[in-house]
């Protein structure tokens, strides 16, 4: 099952992901046959388009409708990117029609379910990999908040810093305003420091607005972008963080990200009881 014919080197496609306005959400490119680039070229690739991340699809010839997957960005590749999977399975759902698909990532796999039609447009929702939640570091909280200008007194403390995984790694921090949340202008050499030093791909600045809205935030320096607009990985993650925090069963969230870019995105957590796993829904569309 391929996308392209023997021999063609593959356009990326560009979608907006967490957004029905090509305008708003996060920008994601999409390669539908990835199989004869190198890595070298795939990173190139990414670069040129300077998106977050651009995902590179190779089908699975066993398994229908089943994918390997990998996600560059402009700097560096990573294990798991939620943006440019919803992207890439709306990208499937238009052409090969609504249902599930299999992405083999390097963080595992994941299930994703495509819905909706060319009329009223698609939907996807991903199952992240079980999640895990840890302790952060007092030291490197402190770190943290230097480097994007913080005062331990502007977090809300009935939100303690934690790393979250769903995929990948991210730094939760709640910003105890929405002015806060909102001026955001940081040390980017620095904090891509303490972030690569952690493993860490985005930092979940977060802002409660009620149990179960949420707006957030996600500088990204290690992948060579100032700020995510709308990051559905550590949405992932953030769904864990406050099922571990808040002894929460089965609930929705909502997260509104991308607000103080001008690229306003929607993302839906959904987490189930009995299940570490944590499930994000979006809609895309082609810029």
């Amino acid at each position: 099952m391929t996308d392209t014919a023997p021999g063609h080197r593959p356009e990326p496609l560009q979608y907006a992901a967490f957004t029905a306005d090509p305008a708003g959400g996060n920008p994601a490119g999409v390669v539908l046959d990835a199989a004869a680039l190198t890595d070298e070229e795939q990173l190139a690739l990414a670069a040129r388009l300077g998106h977050s991340e651009t995902a590179f699809l190779t089908a699975d010839p066993d398994r229908p409708r089943g994918y390997a997957v990998r996600y560059f960005s402009p700097l560096a590749e990573v294990p798991f990117c939620g943006h440019a999977t919803i992207a890439a399975a709306v990208v499937l759902g238009e052409r090969h029609g609504p249902g599930e698909f299999r992405f083999e990532t390097k963080a595992g796999p994941v299930p994703v379910t495509v819905t909706g039609d060319a009329e009223h447009g698609y939907r996807a929702t991903l199952t992240s990999v079980p999640t895990a939640v840890e302790d952060a570091a007092a030291a490197d909280v402190a770190e943290a908040l230097a480097a994007l200008h913080w005062r331990a007194d502007e977090l809300d403390h009935r939100f303690p810093p934690r790393i979250a995984y769903a995929g990948a790694r991210h730094l939760v921090l709640a910003a105890a305003t929405r002015a806060r949340l909102a001026d955001l202008d940081y040390d980017f050499d620095a904090l891509a420091a303490l972030m690569r030093r952690l493993d860490l791909i985005t930092l979940q600045l977060v802002w409660e607005q009620d149990a179960t809205t949420y707006h957030v935030r996600d500088p990204f320096p290690v992948g060579g972008v100032v700020e995510d607009p709308a990051t559905g990985a550590a949405a992932a993650a953030f769904g864990a963080y406050l099922r571990e925090l808040r002894g929460l069963g089965t609930a929705r969230l909502t997260l509104h990200q991308g607000q103080d870019l001008g690229r306003l995105g929607l993302l839906t957590v959904d987490l189930t009881e009995g299940d570490s796993r944590v499930r994000v829904t979006g809609r895309a569309v082609r810029m």
